[in-house]
């Protein structure tokens, strides 16, 4: 049995914002629990329940074109502004000071923009396999298309006529099937992967995955699901209903993103904690060395065998790891 806390509602940023709500009102700072693509408030599912239990408030959105919130039209809604401004405004709509933001993948990058655009609200900052890295040389575009070539798939999310999200959409629980399960295991004599500068992942992987998707047959793959049936049906029963092009939409907004932050300061100055997969190929463990330097306050801590999904892979570890952070920082 999946267990959730009811779904309530949010009026923030000039959107309607789903969320879920766990734990002691009272208990402060709470953690808000930010998701990746293709993902939702769910894939926190087992973080919500042990965080809840364990006397923590524990906040989890379906962020701006996702699941149960409100999916504007216009591409530059969902800019790095916006992002950051939602969740704001849901700490305003449960008249929330501050709290500390955890974010996985893209949920990464927008919890470490948190503390540069809004640090009287923020307690501390959590990043779940996404370094905080400074800003990119050029923009982040160019910079993958000339490393990867045009068929990387942040490069076709770029694609106006947005042909990748109607691969993924015609194809939802092909592309669940495919995307989450654990990591093909690595022989010992691989060589590591070597990731890019500010980008993560390594030149030699596949990361066509528009293509990858169509061409998926899940009876030829031997990696290991990490969804039970009932699980994966609540993914693909979300995004038949939302399509793909809410979350893509936030990759559309990466060059406008790198434009518009020339004038921040890119370090964190609150207590942080970076929890690496040592598995993940595309934002592999090495993606944060150095993070140090802009991120003075910084703990990091490896789990261990997991490979990307690590909150879902390996959740009663990473919701140990939140609760005893959580504790140790701010009692």
């Amino acid at each position: 049995m999946i267990e959730m806390p009811p779904l309530q509602f949010a009026s923030t940023n000039g959107i309607r914002m789903g969320y879920y709500e766990a734990g002691p009102a009272t208990d402060a700072p709470p953690v808000v629990l930010c998701h990746g693509w293709p993902e939702i408030a769910f894939s926190w599912r087992h973080q919500i329940k042990a965080l809840g239990e364990a006397g923590i408030r524990v906040i989890a959105p379906d962020q701006r074109g996702y699941g149960a919130t409100e999916r504007p039209e216009a591409v530059e809604d969902y800019d790095m502004e916006h992002l950051t401004g939602d969740l704001i405004g849901l700490l305003d709509h449960l008249k929330i000071d501050k709290a500390i933001f955890v974010g996985h993948d893209w949920g990464g990058f927008v919890v470490w923009q948190m503390p540069l655009r809004h640090l009287d609200r923020v307690a501390g900052i959590v990043g779940i396999n996404t370094p905080h890295t400074n800003r990119a040389p050029a923009d982040p575009i160019e910079l993958l298309r000339k490393r990867f070539g045009e068929h990387m798939y942040i490069v076709q999310f770029q694609d106006a006529g947005r042909e990748p999200d109607r691969i993924f959409g015609s194809r939802v629980e092909q592309t669940f099937d495919a995307f989450m399960r654990k990591p093909a295991p690595r022989s010992d004599d691989a060589p590591a992967e070597q990731p890019v500068a500010g980008v993560g992942a390594s030149p030699r992987l596949n990361l066509a995955f528009p293509q990858m998707i169509a061409n998926y047959d899940a009876r030829h793959d031997p990696r290991t699901p990490i969804l039970s049936p009932e699980e994966k049906k609540v993914f693909v029963d979300t995004f038949t209903k939302t399509g793909f092009t809410g979350g893509i939409n936030w990759y559309r907004n990466m060059s406008r993103n790198w434009q518009r932050s020339a004038e921040l300061d890119h370090t964190v100055r609150v207590p942080s904690l970076m929890i690496m997969a040592e598995n993940d190929h595309v934002l592999p463990p090495s993606a944060a060395d150095g993070m140090e330097k802009i991120v003075p306050d910084l703990e990091k801590y490896m789990v261990c065998g997991s490979g990307h999904w690590t909150q879902q892979e390996k959740p009663d570890e990473v919701s140990a790891k939140l609760i005893e952070w959580r504790r140790k920082r701010f009692g």
